[in-house]
């Protein structure tokens, strides 16, 4: 049974939510989808601010909502840390207080991050003294969302939180999720609608479109499907799990993944460091014959797994397989044809290292989280 099982109507002709997913238990769930399409509406049911009218939440073994048995858990006893889009700090207060506020709402018997593990988390030690009108809008976010972990909740919602920041800022904040999806050890629902905080963040996909689940699953896997409405976005391309192996003098960066090694002028961390990078298919090439004096650095050579074409478009995309990593290129059918593309034949993906233009939050080595 489905962990999230929703169905609420807004008057007789108004918007019509009916949705139904799994939350794996620790990790990242993220809600993705056109504005609209019912992902705020989800967590307001999640977390009681909204009741359906006909729906089944279920959290870490607690039933939180089942409106065919009459049960409705009160918001303040649903243990769900909310962060929005503002911070919604108290003012007046101190963040050191703003965190003790949270504090105290933890239940007394519950196992979970105190107040020093959470500041240590979010490296905001300095700013304990400080007031929120003293804060930069990532310092604010980071804040709130301590103070939602010293409240030890079951499960974390977070709204947009790094929707009304700007680049510089975003790129703050990611990090510190990152960490904390990796060490909070609890289930995260993320909702957004930028692509690159999904594939910065999330482990588990659900794609909703005018209140349905159209799919879920692993994000990986859901990245890579030719048949959903993220191929059609001009970012589509595959996520690929890599850790860097070597940081050399020259000013590239290579990376290990499943299958091969790539080479990126970008500069992820130091030798171990995990992250996942976004392979965007229009930025691959593909060769029929080994190529030799060019510039490209990524020569990959594969074997051509499906041709699909753009349905309304000129174009296809070619999927293929390097070991057992999948990487997909977005060509023209006249490059199909010219070529004489086929499933089954080797073909080399062409990858130029300067595509990878955007660092994805990404986890430490090893042992730096030992």
């Amino acid at each position: 049974m489905p962990g999230i099982a929703l169905r609420h109507a807004f008057g007789r002709h108004g918007f019509v939510l009916d949705a139904a997913f799994d939350v794996p238990q620790r990790g990242v769930t993220a809600l993705f989808g056109p504005s609209g399409c019912g992902k705020s509406t989800i967590l307001a049911a999640v977390a009681g601010l909204l009741r359906p009218q006909q729906g089944r939440v279920e959290v870490g073994g607690a039933v939180l909502l089942d409106t065919a048995r009459g049960v409705c858990v009160a918001p303040e006893r649903r243990r769900c840390g909310v962060v929005f889009q503002d911070a919604r700090l108290f003012p007046h207060l101190s963040v050191e207080t703003n965190l003790r506020y949270g504090e105290r709402r933890a239940p007394r018997d519950t196992a979970g991050p105190g107040f020093d593990e959470v500041v240590a988390l979010l490296g905001i030690g300095h700013l304990l003294a400080r007031r929120p009108a003293g804060l930069s809008g990532g310092e604010r976010q980071r804040v709130a969302l301590g103070r939602a972990l010293v409240a030890r909740p079951r499960i974390l919602l977070m709204d947009e939180p790094l929707a009304a920041l700007d680049a510089p800022r975003r790129a703050e904040v990611l990090p510190f999720l990152a960490r904390l999806r990796d060490v909070a050890g609890l289930p995260i629902l993320y909702v957004t609608h930028a692509l690159e905080e999904v594939d910065a963040l999330a482990d588990h996909l659900v794609l909703l479109d005018a209140g349905h689940v159209v799919a879920e699953g692993p994000v990986a896997t859901l990245a890579a499907r030719t048949d959903l409405s993220l191929a059609a976005r001009r970012d589509a391309g595959v996520l690929l799990d890599c850790t860097v192996a070597d940081v050399a003098t020259d000013g590239l960066t290579r990376l290990d993944f499943p299958g091969g090694v790539l080479v990126t002028t970008m500069s992820p961390g130091a030798s171990g460091t995990r992250l996942r990078l976004r392979i965007r298919a229009r930025d691959v090439a593909v060769a029929t014959a080994e190529p030799h004096g060019i510039s490209t650095h990524n020569v990959l050579r594969g074997t051509l797994a499906e041709v699909t074409p753009v349905s309304g478009t000129p174009e296809v995309f070619l999927r293929v397989a390097i070991g057992p990593s999948d990487i997909l290129a977005r060509v023209t059918r006249d490059s199909v044809a010219r070529l004489g593309l086929v499933p089954g034949m080797a073909v080399w993906a062409l990858v130029k290292a300067v595509t990878f233009d955007h660092r994805l939050a990404s986890s430490p080595p090893a042992a730096a989280q030992a």
